[in-house]
């Protein structure tokens, strides 16, 4: 943790004062009081991006002015690799969903101390849902402590995904937010029992709900199996698996083949 105590009800304000600045202009089924673009192919981003993430800007580096950033929509400043505090965000997880009017998205906050997320918060108002999370002391949602996901059967497992493989045709879909962020709260929830990606991902996407999954007793790992830290001079990392504990070995050993393949065509 930080060297001098961190307020998190400050932290927690400041994610509901951006989740609220964001909702205001999110339309249920509709596009957004917003301006939108793309900035890559099918990777729109808004107005509304920016605007929350000048305000997290603002109020977490006045919280822990020692903690460098590292945000989705801020120019990456490099000194950040000397920085033993980080504040890793994404202002708006899911912004496919916030633009389309659906409401997988959040506003994603977490704390990283020597390469790990050490407090989190995610808050997804379009559902009404705020999780909170601190290292070795467990995860709430809307104030509720969560216990995680005990299953054992890697067959049947759910998971949120519009369709699978062949290969995976004894999974179970269940419906899939835009945001992983979402997706991993699910499995912290018991609503899911296995995320899988199989490309490159960023930091930002996960380092939050890293925590929430971790802390309601989770497993989160790359697609490999291998442990996730973050602040690494190329936040990127390959593949992502959160899962109940109980069939991380089996979603390993499931995905293994098909992401050495990928990674040795790259």
């Amino acid at each position: 943790m930080p060297e001098r105590q961190l307020d998190r009800d400050a932290v927690v304000a400041a994610t509901q004062e951006a989740a609220a600045l964001a909702f205001a202009s999110w339309r249920d089924g509709a596009a957004p009081d917003a301006k939108v673009w793309e900035k890559s192919k099918d990777n729109p981003v808004s107005d509304i991006d920016i605007a929350v993430d000048a305000l997290l800007t603002k109020r977490l580096r006045a919280i822990l002015p020692e903690a460098a950033w590292l945000s989705e929509e801020t120019i990456d400043d490099p000194s950040r690799l000397d920085a033993r505090l980080l504040w890793l965000v994404d202002p708006i997880d899911g912004t496919r969903d916030y633009v389309r009017g659906r409401s997988g998205w959040c506003v994603s906050v977490a704390l990283v101390a020597d390469g790990l997320p050490v407090f989190a918060v995610m808050a997804a108002p379009a559902q009404d849902k705020i999780w909170i999370a601190a290292s070795g002391e467990g995860v709430t949602c809307n104030g509720a402590r969560l216990s995680g996901n005990i299953r054992q059967d890697f067959s049947g497992a759910r998971v949120p995904a519009d369709d699978l493989p062949r290969v995976d045709s004894d999974l179970v879909t269940v419906d899939k937010p835009n945001s992983i962020a979402m997706r991993m709260t699910m499995v912290a929830c018991d609503r899911a029992d296995l995320v899988a990606t199989l490309r490159w991902g960023n930091e930002w996407d996960i380092a939050a709900a890293h925590l929430v999954a971790q802390e309601a007793g989770g497993v989160v790992t790359d697609a490999l199996g291998q442990n996730i830290t973050y602040n690494k001079r190329a936040p990127l990392d390959f593949g992502l698996i959160c899962c109940a504990p109980g069939i991380h070995k089996a979603a390993v050993e499931r995905l293994s083949e098909r992401a050495a393949r990928i990674l040795s065509s790259a």
